[in-house]
């Protein structure tokens, strides 16, 4: 890893971990807009600085709220995984940032229904488990799915890929 992709882990890392910290009310919580998971799909763009940096970010956020142990490690871990599924997956946007969102869905619902109470998620009768993994599931498909896709389509056009290549920015391509 170069000095710029160093400092590109930097940027994303420092811009994950101030979003989730000045959003804090609907970054956390059994009914949550994680905004800062919008970073999540420029994974397939910018390549593994992105990976690192929403990876590291999440620690920080999650270690400022500190619900516990659990949330710091496994908050990361889900974001690992979710913004690396993305960029293996670049050929394929849209398809990577819906597979993205899953693995938060599932690893941050299916623990944080030990510090909330469920909310109640189209009126079935669910356990408190599935409840938070349906609820976290839909919030990080609207962050990942509906505004880092937009926002990945956005920055991912030539005009304004080529001037960021040309001042020495890596852009991953799409093949």
């Amino acid at each position: 890893m170069d000095a710029r992709d160093q400092a590109l882990t930097a940027i994303f890392t420092g811009l994950y971990a101030i979003l989730v910290m000045v959003l804090a009310p609907i970054s956390f919580g059994p009914v949550q807009l994680r905004v800062a998971d919008c970073l999540i799909p420029l994974a397939a763009l910018f390549g593994w600085p992105v990976v690192a940096g929403v990876t590291v970010g999440c620690f920080l956020g999650n270690a400022y709220y500190w619900l516990g142990p659990y949330d710091v490690v496994f908050g990361p871990v889900a974001n690992l995984i979710a913004a690396s599924a993305i960029f293996l997956l670049r050929k394929r946007r849209l398809l990577a940032c819906v597979v993205g969102a899953l693995p938060i869905g599932v690893i941050v619902g299916g623990y944080l229904w030990l510090f909330f109470t469920p909310p109640d998620v189209f009126g079935l009768s669910l356990p408190a488990w599935a409840a938070m993994m349906i609820s976290i599931t839909i919030s990080s498909l609207i962050a990942t799915a509906v505004i880092g896709y937009s926002l990945l389509t956005v920055l991912g056009r030539q005009s304004i890929v080529e001037p960021l290549k040309s001042r020495g920015l890596k852009v991953v391509t799409e093949s």
